[in-house]
């Protein structure tokens, strides 16, 4: 064959587009106590339990850093309207913490900035513990999810900048040494909501005077939940699809502590449809947990001349109501 000659490759023939289907979600509704590991985002972790749920709806009752581990609460369908009852509760943690190492973050996953000589016993730190119970002072960290002018702090922090924070006041309920080791230890902190415990463990190890960071923590308890029960991503994956649903607790989880009042047919009707029922219930002003003979139907509030008025209600209920009418 010649320099000159052409040969013409044959075209391969197009192979027709698959259009791929997407599975229709369903109507999941309960409240999932995830044990979520290390190293996963909350929202990593909540993707992933929507999509082996293959729920239509999904969300979280606040965040735990990807570093962290332990209990996140995650909410289906129904219950993510009461997923402020968690954001707004105390919690608890397992912290350990490193003596004589900064860093940018706070915790282990940041870039060292300065170490110290290590010089305490455990009879010092106990003093200064006790500094940081009660009600405290704390500036959040520049890793944080905090918004100056639409951009999370991290942001700026990832950006070498730092901007000035205002110091918040939080409560430390209980903060109790579980273990020492020369220039690690670990503490139980049950706090209010609003509390860095990488900040906690700066400013405890300032107050020591060789600095300090977080490297390790564990959630334990958010409100009156704990991991008693909890699930791990592992374990949900591991478990057929026709039960997974069966792991979670009810719409009304979240909302428990809330006194119960049950409705006949017509009162659940009644306050669904936006009525204010004349009931004369003693007791004052107060949230309720409302029940109709098909279930839950959501909170209402009671007034202070014994009515009852609607507060948040699920919409699934006017819907079963409808069909055993």
């Amino acid at each position: 064959m010649g320099a000159d000659s052409v040969v013409e490759a044959a075209t391969p023939a197009r192979r027709p587009r698959q259009i791929q289907r997407k599975i229709p979600r369903r109507q999941v509704d309960g409240v999932l106590l995830l044990d979520k590991p290390q190293g996963v985002s909350s929202n990593g972790a909540l993707q992933t339990a929507r999509r082996l749920l293959n729920a239509a709806k999904a969300g979280h009752t606040g965040t735990l850093d990807p570093m962290a581990s332990g209990l996140l609460p995650l909410t289906f369908g129904e219950a993510t309207k009461f997923s402020q009852m968690l954001l707004d509760a105390d919690k608890t943690y397992e912290a350990d913490v490193l003596l004589g190492v900064e860093t940018d973050s706070g915790d282990a996953e940041g870039r060292v900035l300065a170490t110290h000589p290590v010089a305490v016993d455990r009879a010092r730190l106990e003093r200064v513990l006790e500094r940081f119970r009660g009600p405290i002072e704390q500036v959040p960290p520049m890793f944080s999810a905090l918004k100056r002018d639409g951009k999370a702090l991290y942001v700026y922090a990832r950006e070498g900048i730092e901007l000035e924070r205002e110091a918040r006041q939080v409560t430390i309920h209980a903060l109790d040494l579980l273990d020492f080791a020369g220039d690690r230890f670990r503490l139980r902190v049950h706090c209010s909501k609003g509390t860095y415990i990488r900040s906690l463990a700066m400013d405890i190890g300032a107050a020591l005077g060789c600095g300090a960071h977080l490297t390790a923590l564990r959630r334990t308890g958010i409100g009156r939940f704990t991991l008693q029960g909890a699930v791990s991503l592992a374990a949900l994956e591991a478990t057929a699809d026709a039960g997974r649903e069966a792991l979670l607790a009810p719409v009304d989880a979240l909302v428990a502590e809330f006194p119960r009042l049950d409705l006949d047919q017509a009162g659940a009707i009644a306050l669904l449809q936006g009525r204010v029922l004349e009931l004369g219930l003693e007791g004052g002003e107060g949230v309720l947990r409302v029940f109709g003979p098909q279930g839950f139907l959501g909170l209402a509030a009671r007034q202070h001349d014994g009515r009852l008025a609607a507060k948040r209600l699920i919409a699934t209920c006017g819907d079963k109501l409808a069909a055993n009418a």
